[in-house]
């Protein structure tokens, strides 16, 4: 496993200062009808910007709208379905969309910078680790990064789906403390505001599983993402460590005061600690996500030195609404956190609940803890790890090599192709050579090259044959 501690890793983190990340979609850029800039809110955008960078702040911005601007320069009124339209008008609206930004910040005197990735980018190690760096050094020296997806050359495949993955992926990538969800309401309701006028907001969530809120806001006709996508990406930021805020993006002077409060609270997290008050609204859909408890809207507290929770001294009426997912108190970061979230699993690895158990003890998985394996995958790819009740010693009515349900617990990295492993799942590790003619590992994988998520609450997704 490559070293992971680089110097530029603790560049985000001082007493004083930030790391923030601030997602923008599409209908913060360009108006939704007219596909011309909206000049008004980009500097607005800009000031607040530069703000957080003299307040010391490191500030990263992750930029949705090269196809939107795009519409607008070839004089196209709807978004085309045909993928080659839609990259070729990302190519044309990227260099409009990053002229436009570097006018805007020259004002200010404010130094920019351009990176654009893809999923396979991501799923590179190295390239990874090159990202990571290069972002660290652009803080370093005081540049704004403005990241965006490479629409140009992304195909359905290795693209991230929405900005909003992106944005948490990128505030997980480089260590930072706060990402902004820039969206068109002010926060999280558990109704629809626009319907139920006795919608409550929902100011803070400290258990994302838990979250019962009304999720029916659909992205714009421009953009990819809506609510939905949101708690998806506020979920992974917080599983790596990064406090997650949204709020209204027609209002983006609103970034500066929360910034402002949450570090007036001493923590970044802002509030470890909350006072719970229970919604009463109904279970609204979360996508695919189907985790089912009570959700929490609670006022702030702060946290001081000797560990009580007192109300934070802090005039109510200053701080701009907005919702705040608190970060995992046990988050997972670097090797682990690309394994989980960097990589496109491949195929399902079926394990026993000792070989859980020894995973959980630090040991590595063995060729007998494992019941089955679906899909087909080469060495050292990335694998959905699922836990199973009982094994069967010969398949059920159902083809299954088990009982009862199999919930994955997270991915891990192969030492053996799936073709191997379905040969020497069950058997001893000094049976691999005899099974195999060969024996390149005890392991199916290592430990280090095995990631779980912070809660086991979802089934496995099957894969069947090759669809993984």
């Amino acid at each position: 496993m490559e070293p992971e501690t680089q110097h530029h890793h603790v560049s985000m983190k001082s007493p004083r200062s930030l790391g923030v990340v601030i997602k923008l979609g599409t209908s913060s850029i360009v108006d939704e009808k007219t596909h011309e800039p909206l000049l008004s809110n980009l500097t607005l955008i800009v000031e607040t910007a530069v703000k957080l960078r003299k307040d010391g702040h490191k500030v990263i911005i992750v930029s949705s709208g090269a196809i939107g601007v795009g519409l607008q320069r070839m004089d196209v009124e709807r978004r085309p379905k045909h993928i080659s339209k839609l990259q070729a008008l990302a190519a044309i609206g990227q260099c409009r969309l990053m002229s436009l930004w570097d006018s805007l910040f020259n004002h200010l005197r404010q130094p920019i910078a351009q990176i654009l990735l893809t999923r396979s980018d991501i799923s590179d190690r190295s390239r990874y680790l090159n990202a990571q760096n290069t972002i660290h050094e652009l803080l370093d020296m005081g540049v704004i990064p403005i990241v965006n997806e490479n629409d140009t050359l992304a195909v359905s495949e290795i693209k991230f789906g929405d900005n909003d993955t992106l944005s948490a992926i990128t505030a997980a990538m480089v260590h930072a403390d706060l990402l902004f969800l820039m969206t068109d309401v002010d926060c999280l309701y558990d109704k629809n505001p626009r319907t139920n006028p006795d919608a409550q907001p929902i100011e803070v969530v400290e258990d994302i599983g838990a979250l019962v809120a009304d999720v029916s806001q659909a992205g714009s006709s421009l953009g990819t993402g809506g609510m939905s996508t949101k708690i998806v990406a506020a979920r992974l930021a917080t599983s790596a460590g990064v406090t997650t805020v949204i709020t209204r993006s027609s209002s983006p002077g609103n970034i500066h005061k929360i910034v402002r409060h949450i570090q007036g609270s001493r923590s970044p997290a802002s509030l470890t600690t909350q006072i719970n008050h229970p919604s009463t609204a109904s279970l609204a859909s979360l996508n695919n996500n189907s985790d089912s408890v009570t959700g929490t809207s609670t006022p702030a507290v702060a946290v001081n030195p000797s560990s009580e929770q007192v109300p934070a001294v802090i005039d109510r009426s200053q701080i701009p609404l907005h919702t705040r997912f608190l970060p995992s108190p046990s988050p997972v970061r670097d090797r682990y956190f690309w394994i989980l979230h960097g990589l496109r699993p491949h195929g399902t690895l079926y394990i026993d609940q000792g070989a859980y158990k020894a995973l959980l003890g630090k040991a590595g998985l063995l060729p007998v803890g494992v019941v089955d394996v679906e899909g087909f995958f080469a060495q050292q790819e990335a694998v959905r790890l699922c836990v199973v009740d009982k094994r069967r010693s010969t398949p059920g009515p159902d083809g299954k090599m088990w009982e009862g349900e199999a919930v994955e617990v997270g991915r891990c990295l192969t030492n053996y192709a799936s073709a191997e492993i379905a040969r020497i799942k069950g058997h001893q590790s000094v049976e691999i050579g005899q099974l195999l003619g060969y024996a390149d590992s005890e392991y199916v994988a290592q430990r280090e090259s095995v990631s779980f998520y912070n809660t086991v609450s979802r089934p496995a997704s099957p894969v069947g044959g090759h669809r993984v």
